[in-house]
């Protein structure tokens, strides 16, 4: 069952990327626009935002669950855990609309300075997906099936709960909020605005799961166990990583405001301070991790060799925790700025031009440790390349 999740992690993530696209491109465009003071303009590529995911994400549940087989195949899975896969891809595509709507209006609302809303939506999502895991898991032995509709009945209730603050901010006359289907209206400039940044912040998600599938195959020739540890290992290194993402995207808008309003010393002070605490919380989970690896495996495993093979994996993943912050700050800046080329370009790097050929390389050198061990190299190489982009764009910055 493990195995299974494991396997399906790539497809959940492709999805949440289409909220990316709109979220993240939403987030920069209207946090611009407001440093420029022009409201009405955020107002309805807010609202643009909103009813594009909803239809997009329709079209997904749809095409998803016609192609659930042939996708099930390419994402890994074999006759050993082709059923388990089955059932967690099927309520996964039937949430798809809740789970892409819930994730762009976490971006869309701290571009709007909903920050408490933003964070309250999530918080009541995560923890309603951890009780009816639970109750799906453990009670009712629903298995894999089980811990997939947990997922999308999490993401059901906080986009419920977002849409709520929508109209209630409609309702009292909130400048930049507006739930009407007659402020639907898409524009040239507004569209490209949104896309040319979202699509680069989605490639970030995409690309990532194109590399966790080749990743999981290249593991997969160790067979289930080894897919099982690296599964949890990935699971527990996702905290470090969500948090540096979380602070970078929260920060994005502020970076995005300061450049609007022409605030270059107040971008630069923001940008260095943002980066400095994402390396510290980094450093702290790298400690973390390389001591007490084992035991984090332990919550969830019982056989003593995952235990022992997954407590390895995680203080190996735990290596790259404060590159992170490096990494994650810069690609949310050039998002911010507008940057498009830039963001994309990171992205491309990272999964497609290091990812995939150190994985295949160090496959030959080490086998199963090399696997594993090609995240914290990239992630190591990457982070120096971010720098030197980041200071040349700076450069450019204060010099216009």
């Amino acid at each position: 069952m493990i195995a299974a999740v494991t396997l399906c992690t790539p497809i959940l993530l492709i999805i949440m990327s289409v909220a990316s696209i709109f979220g993240m491109g939403g987030n920069s465009v209207i946090a611009r626009l407001l440093g420029e003071n022009k409201k009405k303009e955020g107002r309805h590529t807010l609202n643009f935002c909103l009813y594009t995911m909803m239809f997009v994400g329709i079209i997904i549940l749809l095409v998803g669950i016609l192609l659930m087989k042939p996708i099930a195949k390419i994402s890994g899975a074999d006759a050993e855990n082709m059923v388990y896969t089955y059932d967690y891809l099927r309520y996964i595509f039937l949430g798809a609309p809740f789970i892409i709507v819930s994730n762009g209006l976490v971006h869309l609302f701290r571009s709007i300075g909903f920050i408490k809303e933003s964070t309250i939506g999530l918080a009541l999502g995560n923890s309603i997906n951890i009780i009816f895991d639970f109750i799906f898991i453990v009670l009712l032995d629903w298995g894999t099936a089980g811990a997939a509709l947990a997922t999308s009945f999490g993401f059901f209730c906080s986009t419920i709960y977002y849409l709520i603050c929508m109209i209630k901010a409609d309702r009292k006359g909130n400048e930049l909020v507006s739930v009407s289907i007659r402020h639907f209206a898409p524009n040239k400039k507004m569209v490209s605005g949104v896309v040319s940044i979202g699509i680069p912040g989605a490639l970030i998600t995409v690309l990532l799961s194109v590399s966790n599938i080749v990743l999981n195959n290249f593991i997969g020739i160790y067979g289930s166990n080894a897919v099982a540890s690296y599964g949890i290992a990935y699971k527990i290194d996702m905290v470090p990583i969500m948090l540096s993402v979380g602070l970078s995207q929260g920060v994005a808008p502020l970076i995005g405001y300061c450049y609007g309003g022409d605030k270059k010393d107040r971008m630069s002070q923001v940008m260095r301070l943002s980066t400095i605490y994402d390396i510290l919380l980094g450093v702290i989970f790298l400690i973390t991790f390389c001591l007490f690896g084992k035991n984090l495996a332990n919550i969830f495993l019982h056989d003593e060799l995952l235990i022992n093979q997954a407590g390895y994996f995680i203080s190996i993943l735990g290596l790259s925790a404060p590159m992170l912050g490096i990494i994650n700050m810069v690609t949310s800046c050039f998002q911010a700025l507008g940057a498009a080329v830039k963001s994309l370009l990171i992205t491309i790097m990272r999964n497609i031009v290091l990812f995939i050929p150190a994985v295949i390389l160090l496959n030959n050198l080490w086998k199963l440790n090399g696997v594993i061990a090609a995240q914290p190299i990239v992630e190591t190489v990457l982070a120096v390349i971010c720098v030197l982009m980041y200071m040349q764009t700076s450069k450019a910055i204060r010099s216009n």
